[in-house]
């Protein structure tokens, strides 16, 4: 790490460099020097952390619906893209939460929010009228999460996606 001058009051130096203020109060935090903390911004800091992996939790999850309404609702156009596009975003989904468990709750509190969100976007990208799609989300949870990260082993069922293209859906 980079040497900063503890010249600059923390507040100061928020302000000014964000930075060195990481670098300073990273160090500060190691060494003990609690009064040397910008207890103020450090907090403010720590929430938006995780209000970053909340939105990144959501918009991956839209990500996925969008993608499973377009391989739904667009058999003639289905692709690899799609397809990887699918396995990236859920591995994305799996990964955040193995990494903070607790934000399970969360994806069940704004599935509904999301689907009308990707309902939205897959009519846009697709030029299917949004009213094809269904009002509540169709899509299970073992169609929409990785299976390492389901609460609970959810039974297959038989797919039937037409053209003989296999489901995403693992």
């Amino acid at each position: 790490m980079g040497e900063v001058s503890s010249l600059a009051r923390p507040q100061q130096l928020y302000e000014r460099d964000f930075y060195a203020w990481t670098v300073e109060q990273a160090a500060a935090l190691r060494s003990g020097q609690l009064r040397r903390v910008d207890v103020e911004h450090m907090a403010e800091e720590v929430e938006d952390m995780g209000k970053s992996q909340r939105r990144a939790v959501k918009s991956a999850v839209t990500v996925i619906l969008i993608h499973l309404l377009k391989y739904r609702y667009q058999p003639d156009h289905r692709s690899n893209s799609w397809r990887a596009t699918l396995r990236e975003h859920r591995r994305r989904v799996r990964d955040d939460l193995a990494d903070s468990p607790s934000l399970r709750p969360y994806v069940e509190q704004v599935l509904g929010t999301c689907y009308q969100d990707a309902r939205k976007a897959a009519a846009d990208e697709s030029g299917v009228p949004r009213a094809t799609f269904p009002a509540v989300c169709p899509f299970s949870e073992n169609q929409l999460l990785p299976a390492r990260i389901r609460r609970r082993p959810v039974p297959q069922r038989p797919h039937r996606p037409g053209k003989g293209v296999p489901c995403p859906c693992e």
